[in-house]
């Protein structure tokens, strides 16, 4: 298995470098699992503040962090359909929705776990609202793990605790200690629009707006992001991971162009005021979908907790609503129950 990093040139914190369309920066490589060197902390990557001490006072006075009884009235409805993963042939790509942020993505050869959380609950939030979409022995061999940030909903201790130590694992600048520390022994951790490449399937770091923090004194310690897959055939899957609106979606469509599927976050948006900057809602994801370029859009990060104050069914009406009045082909939404499956 051949499995290298390519790191760029550093730029500016915040800012892109140019690069030729349709490729990465051409750099030179480095060792896989290479221990690096990062900044004590990546606050100055922040889009936004974060909430101060106002907005704590706020949200505790208002207490608007959960559905109404009403807004969770439809749980026995959200969309769960479990079903057998279709076979894919090497040239192929296809995705399986297990739930929130975490993804089956089988490209190139290899099956590649997003943000894997197989728990029925993480700190601080109630039990999941849908199962998880695929039985954790039901999966393929995992080839690879990408973690986009390192907030409990995306990065679940118990989940990776089931995986091989030698599992290679693509993490944000500053998480690599992490899985170490758990001895994880091929651990490649990138900076915002650096490579790594695992059996000719490349691996891009790229931005978001987010944050991270996993203890009460590890604030933005770690950087945070979204992947762009490609395989040797040309194609390229996005996964965003956590995500507020702005200007990268339209820098990771101009250095990735020919996006052939985008998976978006949907829900987590509800109080506005509070949660802006950091998760899109349905309409702001269907533009970053048009910023992007890309050919398909897969909503994400809704029907599996509860994790703020909108209706449950809320973000997947919504995002109909603006994907039709946006005037965009119904088919290239693929608002999949969890479970489901889709091939390119």
């Amino acid at each position: 298995m051949t499995e290298r990093t390519a790191p760029t040139e550093q730029p500016a914190p915040g800012r892109a470098q140019d690069a030729p369309a349709g490729r990465a920066p051409s750099v030179a490589s480095h060792n896989p699992g290479r221990i690096r060197t990062w900044p004590r902390s990546f606050a100055d990557r922040l889009t936004a503040p974060l909430p101060g001490v106002r907005a704590m006072a706020r949200l505790a006075r208002e207490g608007a962090v959960r559905p109404s009884a009403e807004g969770l009235r439809d749980i026995p409805h959200l969309p769960f359909a479990p079903q057998p993963m279709p076979a894919v042939s090497a040239g192929s790509v296809a995705v399986t929705w297990a739930g929130h942020a975490s993804w089956i993505v089988r490209i190139g050869g290899l099956t590649v776990l997003t943000d894997p959380v197989w728990s029925r609950r993480i700190l601080g939030t109630p039990a999941r609202i849908t199962p998880v979409g695929v039985r954790w022995e039901d999966l393929p061999p995992v080839d690879a793990v990408v973690i986009s940030h390192n907030h409990y909903d995306h990065l679940d201790a118990p989940t990776v605790r089931r995986l091989p130590r030698d599992t290679p694992v693509f993490v944000p600048a500053g998480l690599g200690r992490w899985f170490r520390r758990r001895r994880f022994t091929r651990v490649t951790e990138l900076d915002w629009w650096e490579t790594a490449e695992l059996r000719d399937v490349r691996f891009h770091f790229v931005p978001s707006h987010h944050w991270s923090k996993r203890t009460l004194t590890d604030t933005c310690r770690s950087l945070w992001g979204g992947w762009v897959l490609a395989d040797p055939d040309g194609h390229q899957v996005y996964f965003a991971g956590d995500t507020g609106y702005g200007h990268w979606f339209e820098e990771i469509g101009r250095r990735h162009p020919g996006i052939d599927l985008a998976l978006l976050p949907i829900g987590a948006y509800d109080p506005r005021w509070w949660l802006r900057d950091v998760h899109t809602d349905p309409e702001e994801a269907v533009q970053a979908f048009q910023d992007l370029g890309a050919r398909i859009m897969a909503p994400m990060h809704w029907a599996t907790f509860v994790l703020s104050s909108e209706p449950v069914m809320e973000p997947l009406t919504r995002v109909r609503a603006a994907w039709q009045q946006a005037g965009l082909p119904r088919d290239r939404l693929w608002d999949l129950p969890v479970g489901a499956s889709r091939v390119l």
